[in-house]
């Protein structure tokens, strides 16, 4: 009786405690709601192509560490290898370097992101496990906003169909009257645009340049003669055969190099370099094609070829005209100029590309005696999204005459790009010094000496850093140089170019326009007092023809 007069009192006393507690529940199940639930996997492979829309087929969904995470996919494509990843991140910080801002949308929207050293496409969103379909295609607009696109576009869309109808009819009928010439007269140069033509003799068609050959069969091409050997490959003379004509098999002269098994990073590097289409320029080798021979064990990469060979070769076989020294000079400087360019001739941004082993051996001489820098196995391409220590990792690479006072002492500013381009330019004033010291303007022209000329054949790092940081060497400048004025200025240049404070240096543009701003040489055509003459090669029809 006593508990059943008291029970209003326990009663009430029982419901005011449960619903405190139902209230510490909700609060507790509010706040766990705040957290997210995203797709949370590794990088992997995956079978999304980059179009349209899929799903990620992360089989683990993770509760985000923080409220303020949202769910984010990642999409990658290197060379064939394609993957993704799924992760929780809190968007007030960046992801690779990069701020998300599509985070509060519902879907995952893939969006491209460039400079980030591959195809890299992102997405962000706010709802549970909203990253595991993600979307390569904007979503449908709104049918007014369809329409306001449609009434503006259409008109501009139907003339750029006839503008680029009108230009492709044009092009054809140029490419057929200079294929009907080509019979007559294979050294006609009238269409630089069907085809790109060396004007020592070799040639291939500008579609095939800068290429990997994806053919199952390589091409056939059959190996002449070695003409140099370097660090990690051979070079070879070879014909590539053309087709059968009425006359019989027609060749086309180039260049083969080859890579031994045990040097596929050497020669991946080189390809990878070349095979960017912003590389081409006349003043940089003009490549072909890459090729794996599975069979030998060995990597190929097919280049034009050009029959004097490289600079170094020359300047010992020759003794050169002013007019030779303006054209070799100029033309190094435009070549270097290029690749540390972050744009094209024609304005379109590219990735900056440094060489780190600008030597007299690593640059051919054309028929015209222009430059063509080559051998681009040590090179680096300058991509935004390298991180101090990947160019840290980079090493001291090079060849130790023409390393820069910075590189011998390993004390490159790894914080600012431009410091690799200048060690570039410290190495070409060397080549420069190179050129000029067998130039008949300056006087009495001595054998062919390369710079540092009085350290052994082959120095080594310690050798070079006595002469170079020690004793702050150069290589001599005689005053009877400067009897010449336009060797006064090439001097001049070198001096600025080789300075020991890598800030103090010119750019490879400034030294491009300070060549372009010297008086022209007159007849260009009859320039070379060179006591020996190269037979051109005869050049030959375009390269398509082999992988039909």
């Amino acid at each position: 009786m006593e508990l059943l007069r008291f029970s209003p009192f326990w009663w009430g006393t029982i419901m005011f405690g449960s619903i405190l507690l139902e209230q510490k529940m909700a609060s507790s199940m509010t706040m766990l709601k705040l957290k997210r639930l995203c797709k949370f996997c590794d990088v992997e492979s995956t079978s999304c192509t980059g179009t349209g829309s899929c799903m990620t087929d992360c089989s683990i969904t993770s509760i985000c560490p923080h409220p303020e995470d949202v769910c984010v996919s990642i999409w990658r494509k290197k060379d064939d290898n394609v993957t993704i990843d799924t992760i929780c991140h809190n968007p007030a910080h960046k992801l690779h370097g990069l701020v998300l801002e599509d985070y509060n949308n519902s879907k995952c929207e893939m969006r491209e992101r460039n400079g980030m050293g591959s195809q890299f496409f992102i997405c962000s969103c706010s709802e549970d496990e909203c990253n595991d379909h993600i979307f390569f295609t904007p979503y449908s607009l709104d049918s007014q906003v369809v329409s306001v696109i449609l009434v503006s576009l259409v008109p501009l869309l139907v003339l750029a169909v006839l503008v680029i109808t009108s230009f492709y009819w044009y092009r054809i009928y140029h490419q057929r009257r200079a294929g009907a010439k080509r019979k007559k007269t294979p050294l006609d140069f009238s269409d630089a645009h069907a085809i790109m033509m060396d004007d020592d003799g070799s040639d291939s068609s500008s579609t095939h340049a800068n290429n990997l050959n994806h053919n199952t069969e390589l091409l056939p091409i059959e190996l002449d003669a070695q003409v140099g050997k370097g660090r990690f490959a051979e070079v070879y003379k070879a014909k590539l055969k053309q087709g059968a004509t009425g006359a019989g098999e027609h060749f086309e002269t180039v260049a083969v190099k080859i890579f031994a098994d045990e040097e596929y990073a050497s020669w991946k590097n080189e390809k990878d370099i070349f095979s960017d289409a912003d590389l081409r320029h006349e003043n940089v080798l003009h490549f072909l094609t890459a090729e794996d021979h599975k069979v030998e064990k060995q990597y190929w990469l097919i280049t034009a070829y050009h029959p004097r060979g490289n600079l170094q070769e020359y300047l010992t076989r020759h003794v050169i005209s002013w007019d030779d020294l303006w054209v070799l000079g100029g033309s190094l400087a435009r070549g270097v100029a290029h690749l540390h360019s972050d744009h094209t001739l024609c304005g379109r941004y590219k990735v900056p590309i440094v060489h780190r082993d600008i030597k007299s051996s690593n640059i051919l001489v054309k028929g015209d005696l222009t430059c063509v820098l080559c051998d681009f196995g040590l090179g680096l391409r300058l991509d935004n999204s390298l991180s101090v220590d990947e160019l840290a990792n980079s090493g001291q690479v090079g060849t130790a005459r023409y390393m820069a006072p910075e590189v011998l002492e390993s004390r490159i500013n790894l914080e600012n790009i431009e410091s690799f381009k200048q060690t570039d330019v410290y190495s070409m004033a060397l080549v420069l010094w190179e050129i000029t010291s067998r130039c008949n303007a300056i006087g009495e022209v001595k054998d062919y000496e390369p710079p540092f000329g009085k350290v052994r054949e082959h120095p080594c790092v310690e050798s070079m850093k006595d002469s170079v940081l020690r004793d702050r060497g150069r290589p001599e400048i005689p005053s009877s140089w400067m009897n010449h004025p336009g060797i006064q200025v090439v001097c001049g240049t070198i001096d600025e170019c080789w300075d020991h404070d890598p800030e103090a240096r010119l750019t490879a543009q400034c030294v491009a326009e300070r060549f372009n701003d010297m008086e022209h040489p007159d007849k260009l055509s009859g320039r070379s007092n060179s006591e020996e003459k190269i037979p051109q090669d005869v050049s030959v029809t375009e390269i398509e023809e082999i992988e039909k």
